[in-house]
């Protein structure tokens, strides 16, 4: 009768809010650009979107509860402005989802549900209060940077093949895709100074400051974009390269326009402008690889 109270339920229903479930979804350019490079006969929608599955709706919703279950945050975290308490339910309720996600990923194959495995012990890791990877600035974005970038990639890639692909480009764009993230990370951290001095943590964003922030982001981007560039040159499909930068080009006024606007006045470094930026970038750069995988299945 206790479990069904009333007091009960909406502690269950805050629980379900911490998982953050549609921020994980921002978290989806990584998951197309992964299945950019293989075969159609390699990748059916079924499986497709039991990968997904498993990664944004199981995976990273118990690595955003455990966080929050661990920082106990109180102001605005990524994907909500206001996050209700953390409480124990959170910690029973992303423990479910960890387990639900290492079931799933050793159901579709074994590779697959060792990358699931090494992704959530890093994840506590990461937000755990013995080890706290999190306060260590550079550390942190490393860490982030590798494993939902480079690590994820292959992860992912696992899930449809069942094996790692080592060719030369696939290697190339992997660290692509770690050198993006490497460049968002900071960004995500811009209106979080505050709480994260309150807890000890250093955050790289702290660490570099607000100007600091955007300048290292504009190198990470710029070199990604250089670095995907080469990767499709040495697959011999370099021809495409434009979809992307004509596709992200709302990412580039808008982080041009932001970067301008904290330099005359660091308040605009808020909740709001970051969770736009986070909204933005990955609605452009999911549909950029989307588009650039159906161009090349029709071109050959």
């Amino acid at each position: 009768m206790n479990i069904l109270s009333i007091k009960n339920l909406k502690k269950w229903r805050h629980a379900a809010v911490l998982l953050r479930i549609p921020f994980s979804v921002y978290l989806m350019p990584v998951f197309w650009f992964a299945l950019l490079p293989i075969q159609p006969h390699e990748a059916t929608w079924i499986g497709v979107i039991g990968v997904f599955i498993v990664v944004h709706l199981f995976l990273y919703p118990a690595s955003n509860g455990y966080n929050s279950y661990c920082d106990k945050d109180e102001g605005p975290i990524g994907g909500l402005e206001k996050p209700p308490p953390a409480n124990g339910q959170l910690w029973f309720l992303s423990s479910a989802f960890d387990l639900i996600a290492l079931i799933l990923g050793f159901w579709i194959n074994w590779i697959f549900g060792i990358g699931i495995l090494v992704f959530t012990l890093v994840s506590k890791a990461y937000s755990w209060p013995k080890i706290r990877l999190k306060k260590y600035p550079i550390i942190a974005a490393l860490t982030v940077s590798a494993f939902q970038g480079f690590i994820a990639y292959f992860t992912i890639q696992s899930g449809f093949t069942g094996e790692i692909g080592t060719s030369t480009h696939n290697l190339l764009l992997a660290i692509c895709s770690s050198v993006f993230l490497a460049g968002s990370y900071p960004l995500t951290q811009l209106y979080q100074h505050k709480e994260d001095a309150q807890r000890g943590d250093v955050s790289l964003s702290m660490l570099l400051g607000v100007e600091g922030t955007f300048r290292f982001s504009a190198l990470m981007f710029s070199l990604g974009a250089l670095l995907l560039f080469i990767g499709l040159w040495m697959w011999g499909v370099w021809y495409v390269f434009p979809v992307f930068l004509v596709t992200t080009t709302p990412v580039t006024i808008l982080f041009v326009r932001w970067w301008k606007a904290c330099s005359q006045d660091p308040i605009h470094a808020g909740f709001a402008q970051a969770m736009r930026m986070n909204k933005v970038s990955s609605i452009c750069m999911s549909l950029a690889f989307i588009a650039i995988r159906e161009i090349l299945i029709f071109w050959k």
